[in-house]
């Protein structure tokens, strides 16, 4: 598919039409990683984008970061305290997140698999478990009865509508995440026999959606069913988690998700919750919204060949580094990220490349037949929007190759 550059990429620093993250060069980053491939974050685009969310926010609703979008332990402790809160999936992403300096009380834990041994470690640290299966609220009442430990729960539902546009849809139909909205009752019975300690509700419809429309009723539908399931809980709502599923541009064609509708709808849910839900705090929770477009992954040309009239710019990094890149983490039909020589964003000799892998296998393409700078061996190819889900959620021991680095700049 053949790509023009990108409308994202006028939005990136360039001088000189060196691309530039941090205020310095990718060349200047590549000597501070000592070697490539690396991803670089910039911490400064971070913290903008969390500030232009918290003008968006009302004052009574709470921000929090979801780890899975990019757990990378230095960019969460930058992270964790311009948030109100960490949402982790995992026992590994838990330990990082008790690491900085947010309390247990300000982290949640959800995830379709906890193991006994998460269930354990969440209980003892003191988070909030977004319990999503029956098996989950029999064991911590069983671990409440052996050893008096006292676990916070909140329901995750999976909901009776889907965040419509969406690029994942994570609830609606059948499901292996939250407890069906129709079962929802009684699993709050269940946790009230138990003596759980119920707190509320997280109900996350989808992700990646640049449709503000469809975000304001599914944070409508979220909040009118969790309305309807109130009355059968064991206890009043303390926490409401609405989810987020705000989307970040990556292909051609896609524009930035406009805030202003999504702002005078939580504005008039914080109103009707200040009457309806007089103890419960909103939260709205997002990953690759805040961080996405502040990474950039690099790699380095190691070869440029031409095969029956193709030219591929072969590259050493690929998708064990960058999976999503490659059009292998959720796409369809594939489409290019965007991706730019790096100190010739715009100017100098063009032409139609492929960006491609070091790996034996097809699917290692960075970039099929672009409009990019002329590329010799030794140039650094940048792929922007890296920010999230990119290194932790590729296949980094596929073929043996040394992990990226990666760098908050």
């Amino acid at each position: 598919m053949n790509s023009r550059p990108h409308s994202h990429i006028l939005r990136a620093a360039v001088r000189d039409d060196a691309l530039l993250v941090g205020g310095k060069t990718i060349a200047e980053l590549a000597a501070i990683a000592g070697r490539t491939p690396f991803y670089a974050y910039d911490s400064a685009a971070v913290a903008a984008r969390i500030a232009e969310v918290r003008t968006m926010l009302p004052e009574s609703v709470e921000l929090h970061y979801a780890i899975k979008a990019n757990p990378h332990r230095d960019l969460v402790r930058f992270v964790a305290p311009l948030v109100d809160g960490l949402d982790v999936a995992s026992s590994g992403e838990l330990r990082i997140a008790l690491g900085g300096q947010t309390s247990p009380r300000d982290i949640s834990f959800a995830g379709p698999g906890k193991s006994d041994a998460e269930l354990d470690e969440a209980t003892t640290a003191g988070v909030l478990i977004n319990v999503e299966s029956f098996r989950e609220i029999a064991f911590l009442a069983t671990t409440r009865s052996r050893s008096g430990r006292q676990a916070r729960v909140a329901v995750r539902v999976n909901p009776d509508f889907e965040l419509k546009s969406s690029g994942m849809k994570m609830g609606g139909g059948p499901k292996q995440f939250g407890i069906d909205a129709e079962e929802v009752p009684r699993a709050l019975a269940s946790i009230g026999v138990a003596g759980l300690t119920f707190e509320g509700f997280h109900i996350f419809a989808g992700s990646q959606n640049l449709h503000s429309a469809a975000i304001c009723e599914a944070l409508s539908k979220a909040y009118e069913l969790a309305l309807r399931l109130a009355p059968d809980a064991p206890s009043p709502v303390r926490v409401l988690n609405l989810g987020g599923g705000f989307g970040i541009p990556y292909f051609p064609g896609d524009a930035a998700l406009d805030l202003s509708p999504i702002r005078q709808t939580l504005a008039d849910l914080a109103n009707r919750a200040r009457r309806d839900l007089p103890e419960a705090k909103l939260v709205v929770e997002l990953g690759r919204y805040l961080v996405g477009e502040a990474g950039v992954y690099v790699c380095r040309v190691i070869d440029r060949k031409v095969s029956r009239g193709q030219t591929f710019l072969v590259t050493d990094g690929g998708l064990h580094h960058h999976l999503a890149a490659s059009g292998n983490f959720g796409q369809v039909l594939r489409k290019n990220y965007p991706v730019v020589v790096a100190h010739q964003v715009h100017g100098g000799p063009r032409e139609i490349a492929s960006v491609v892998g070091p790996l034996c296998t097809p699917l290692d393409v960075l970039g099929d037949r672009m409009d990019v700078g002329v590329a010799q061996p030794g140039d650094l190819i940048a792929v922007l929007q890296s920010g999230a889900y990119g290194a932790s959620a590729s296949p980094a021991g596929f073929l043996s190759h040394p992990p990226a680095v990666e760098l908050v700049v």
